[in-house]
This record gives C-alpha cells, sequence and structure tokens, in this order.
C-alpha cells in the first residue's frame, strides 16, 4: 500500500469544520475545503496540524481524519492569519511538538458579495486582511522552519483570480494577490528547496457558497436554488465543485512526483473558467 506522505507534518490553515462570518460568528457546522484537505493528506499519511479561528471547529475535524500506526497524533490550534504573534506562536508549538514542517497549506479565506459603488473599507479590509496578508503571513513565518530541508507550500486561490466577477471585486483583488504572491515566493524560495503552488477552485459547494447564492440571489432576483443551477449551467463539466475536487488538487502539489514545480496554479472549477 502505497503512503506517500507518511510521518510528514502538514499545517493547515482554515481547517475547522465550520465557516465563520465577518462579526466572528459560526456559520453552519459543515465540511469545508480545509476539512476536506486535512482529510485528503491524512489518508495519504500526513500528521495534521488543523488550525482555524474557531479552535472547536478544528477539534471538529481532526477528529475525522484516519491515524496511521507510528505517527504521533493529529492536533488542532487557534489561528488567526491575521496576527502574527500567534502564528510564530503556532508554528513554534508545532517544532516542539514534531520537530519538524514539511507542508503549509494556506487554506483560510473569506467572502462577501456586493457592487463596486457600496463596496465599504471594513469589507475590503475583511477580504484583502485574511485572504492575501494571511497567506503572506503565514509564508513569510514558516521560512525559518523550513529552509534547512525544504517543503511544499500550497496555498487556496480562486478562479476569481482568473476570471474577474463584477459583484467581488475586494475578493477578486485578494486572490490576484494570492496569485502574485505564490509565483513570487516560488522564485524567493526555490533556493531552500520549498516549492510554492495554488489551487483555484470554481463554484465549490461549501458553506460559504450557501451564504453566497443567498446574496447574489437578492441581488440578481434570483432564488439561491436558481443561482446555483446557473453555477452549474455554466460549469462545462456540469455538476459543481465539491472540496474533495480541491484537496485532490493540493495532494497533485505536495506529492512526491510533483518535487519541480513551482509558481504554478491548478484550476479546479471544470472548465468555468473558460466561459
Amino acid at each position: 500500500m502505497d503512503i506517500p506522505l507518511l510521518g510528514k507534518i502538514a499545517f493547515i490553515t482554515g481547517a475547522g469544520y465550520s465557516q465563520v462570518t465577518a462579526d466572528g460568528a459560526l456559520d453552519g457546522h459543515a465540511p469545508n475545503m480545509g476539512t476536506a484537505i486535512a482529510q485528503r493528506l491524512a489518508g495519504m499519511g500526513a500528521v495534521i496540524v488543523a488550525t482555524d479561528i474557531n479552535e472547536a471547529a478544528a477539534r471538529q475535524t481532526v477528529e475525522t481524519l484516519p491515524c496511521y500506526e507510528g505517527n504521533p497524533p493529529h492536533t488542532a490550534m487557534k489561528l488567526d492569519v491575521t496576527n502574527a504573534e500567534e502564528i510564530r506562536d503556532v508554528l513554534n508549538k508545532i517544532q516542539e511538538q514534531y520537530g519538524a514542517l514539511d507542508i503549509v497549506c494556506n487554506n483560510a479565506g473569506v467572502s462577501t458579495m456586493g457592487p463596486l459603488e457600496e463596496l465599504t473599507e471594513e469589507e475590503w479590509d475583511f477580504n484583502v486582511d485574511i485572504n492575501m496578508k494571511g497567506v503572506f503571513l503565514c509564508t513569510r513565518e514558516v521560512i525559518p522552519f523550513m529552509k534547512e530541508k525544504g517543503g511544499r507550500i500550497v496555498n487556496t486561490c480562486s478562479m476569481a483570480a482568473i476570471r474577474a466577477d463584477a459583484t467581488l471585486a475586494h475578493y477578486t483583488a485578494s486572490k490576484f494577490g494570492v496569485l502574485g504572491l505564490t509565483r513570487a515566493s516560488a522564485v524567493a524560495l526555490a533556493p531552500y528547496g520549498i516549492t510554492v503552488n495554488c489551487v483555484c477552485p470554481g463554484w465549490v459547494k461549501t458553506p460559504m457558497q450557501d451564504r453566497e447564492v443567498v446574496c447574489e440571489g437578492k441581488m440578481r432576483g434570483m432564488t439561491p436554488e436558481e443561482v446555483r443551477q446557473s453555477y452549474i449551467d455554466h460549469t462545462p463539466l456540469g455538476r459543481l465543485c465539491y472540496p474533495e475536487d480541491v484537496a485532490n488538487a493540493v495532494a497533485f502539489f505536495v506529492q512526491p512526483e510533483s518535487d519541480f514545480i513551482t509558481g504554478q496554479d491548478i484550476i479546479v472549477a471544470g472548465g468555468a473558467n473558460l466561459i
């Protein structure tokens, strides 16, 4: 049985089993991309450090993970990706507990939606701080922990970095930033044997989308079900993207066979970016 990541330590942000709204409240209890990534990598033998701004949600993810015999246990930790000191504290705990860090998945992200002329500074800051600044801070802070033996960094970007949306100007800007940061980081960290890549999901069926279809429906005079069907109708492969699809792309970037791939993006959108 091939277990390509056996014993590898994987640090995943936004890995809670729930989404969090702008005011910090939990919004449902459903698996999201971070949970799916954690499950996929754990299934490949990795030891998961699942982090989320809500520690209880991260613990819920950890409870779903398989653990291979001989591996240390998975861990859940609270983490606000906009807080550099908190990131350093988590990384020091990882070093103390496991003595290594092999894989980093910068997955934490948020979204709000609305016309550009109505966009507030608070909404802009909320999206940009978590989606882009969070990736920057985590990437910067993990470098000292990975420089000696190399490693893999995979950022969660978005189809919005490829295909702009007028109602997502702030979100689109943040994800364009993630794509640019991925490419610049790949060049900067290549001398240390650290690869940096990103995945660009399309319309993913998550609790975040459940909120978005309600908001978009109000703007377009449609029901949430009609909005979701419009996503499917504009996807050549004829279905929504699922968190597991995104996790499979992440798994590709962290497997041993991908050690000569860096600065690249995989669009996981069923062809929706093409039309």
